[in-house]
């Protein structure tokens, strides 16, 4: 006699599927749609005649004028703006953040020798705002106008699963070019040649980490509070622009005045520095011979900070560094003034076995 095994099986439960959309995993389109529609036509503002595509092509493209630049060399930078992001975002000033990434991306090309020719841009927020999209990037135009170059591309991503409601992250990326015989490498730089500073407009895009803590938690103050010690409200001190220094490079080098310049970011004069400095020198600078802005000195008292440590976290208001000969320190000078640009000679390049800073 046969088993019917089939009788021991219970019948197929039946399962109601729904139509599952991106959507309702947390990415709208329509929402990027509308962003980058807006991008387009922000974007289109800083093209020139070398720029050969559209904003929302695969690729951008972009012309290199060989004649310009015979034998060029391509200079690549990226960079984002670190927690002054989350300043940016608590205050609303999303457009000064869009330049502050241009200007930090071109100042470091800049100090190569190089002419900045076109930025990309990665914007990526949990849930995107495209009023804060539009912000942004326009910040980015204006800023690359600025500076001569195009924004040529860049991506704009919705990820609610790595980023909250409408936190966002920001990063550039800019290429340029210089001739070959143009470049600068800091090879030139000689003992005895004088190292000149130019100011910076503050924190520029480093340090925020450490400047948000002692401000906001250690000093207990709000962002629109007035406070003596710094001669303005916290939030405006604090969300000063990353400064260019392209036009004054630019007029150095033309004057033939400059054997290399520093960028004065993340690490301060410390760590900068001795990126340019050749085997066999050192850089010998003088700590009396400018008076860090009133930002930098308030920090280091609310904190108790060493010196050591405040010159490696903060730029201390010097935010580019000209080597300059000796001979033609006066001509320099001279040319910087003639664009009010105030200059400060913050010591010489020294002989040591270490490629480091002294301060004495």
């Amino acid at each position: 006699m046969s088993v019917d095994d089939s009788a021991a099986v219970p019948p197929a439960k039946r399962v109601t599927r729904t139509r599952a959309t991106y959507a309702e995993a947390g990415v709208d389109r329509d929402r990027a749609a509308i962003a980058n529609e807006r991008i387009k036509l922000t974007a289109r503002r800083s093209f020139n005649k070398n720029v050969l595509s559209e904003i929302g092509g695969f690729a951008g493209l972009f012309a290199l004028d060989a004649e310009r630049f015979p034998e060029p060399v391509l200079v690549a930078s990226t960079d984002g703006v670190g927690s002054k992001l989350q300043l940016a975002a608590q205050l609303g000033l999303h457009g000064s953040i869009g330049s502050d990434l241009v200007n930090h991306c071109v100042n470091d090309v800049a100090v190569q020798g190089a002419t900045p020719l076109f930025f990309l841009d990665y914007f990526a927020a949990g849930e995107l705002d495209a009023n804060v999209v539009e912000q942004v990037i326009g910040g980015i135009v204006e800023a690359c106008k600025a500076n001569g170059c195009a924004l040529l591309g860049g991506e704009t991503a919705e990820m609610p699963t790595l980023y909250r409601g409408k936190e966002y992250d920001l990063a550039g990326f800019l290429v340029g070019a210089v001739s070959h015989a143009k470049m600068l490498s800091g090879e030139n730089i000689a003992e005895g040649d004088i190292l000149l500073g130019l100011p910076s407009n503050g924190l520029h895009t480093n340090g925020y980490t450490l400047a948000r803590k002692l401000l906001f938690e250690t000093a207990g103050y709000r962002a629109d509070q007035y406070v003596n010690e710094l001669g303005d409200k916290v939030g405006a001190a604090l969300m000063r622009s990353h400064r260019s220094y392209l036009a004054p490079i630019r007029k150095l080098l033309q004057a033939e005045v400059a054997h290399a310049f520093a960028h004065i970011t993340g690490g301060g004069l410390t760590e900068n520095l001795p990126r340019i400095l050749p085997k066999g020198f050192a850089a010998q600078v003088e700590l009396a011979s400018w008076e860090p802005p009133p930002l930098f000195a308030h920090l280091q008292t609310l904190g108790s900070i060493e010196n050591e440590e405040m010159l490696r976290a903060f730029n201390m208001g010097i935010g580019l560094v000209a080597v300059v000969p000796a001979a033609l320190l006066k001509k320099a000078r001279l040319v910087l003034s003639r664009m009010n640009e105030r200059s400060i000679v913050l010591g010489r390049i020294v002989r040591g076995q270490q490629r480091k800073v002294v301060y004495c």
